[in-house]
C-alpha cells in the first residue's frame, strides 16, 4: 500500500481510498476504482484528486491495489 500524494503510485482501475470533498473534516474514507485523474501534477501534498467509477470526486489518500 502506498500513500495518494504521487500520480506514479496510482493507475486507472486501481482501487483507492479517497477523501470526499464533504468528508475532509471528519476524514472519512471513501474506498473506489479509479475512473480519471484530476490532478494534472505528479505530486499533491494532500493527495492526487481523482474520479472514481461511480462518479464520486476525492483526494486519494491511499492506494489498495
Amino acid at each position: 500500500m502506498s500513500d495518494g500524494r504521487e500520480r506514479a503510485h496510482i493507475e486507472i482501475g486501481d482501487c483507492v481510498k479517497v477523501v470526499l470533498k464533504q468528508d475532509q473534516r471528519s476524514n472519512k474514507l471513501t474506498e473506489g476504482v479509479v475512473s480519471k485523474f484530476l490532478t494534472k501534477s505528479a505530486f499533491h501534498p494532500h493527495g492526487i484528486k481523482v474520479m472514481l467509477e461511480d462518479g464520486q470526486v476525492g483526494r486519494v489518500k491511499e492506494v489498495v491495489s
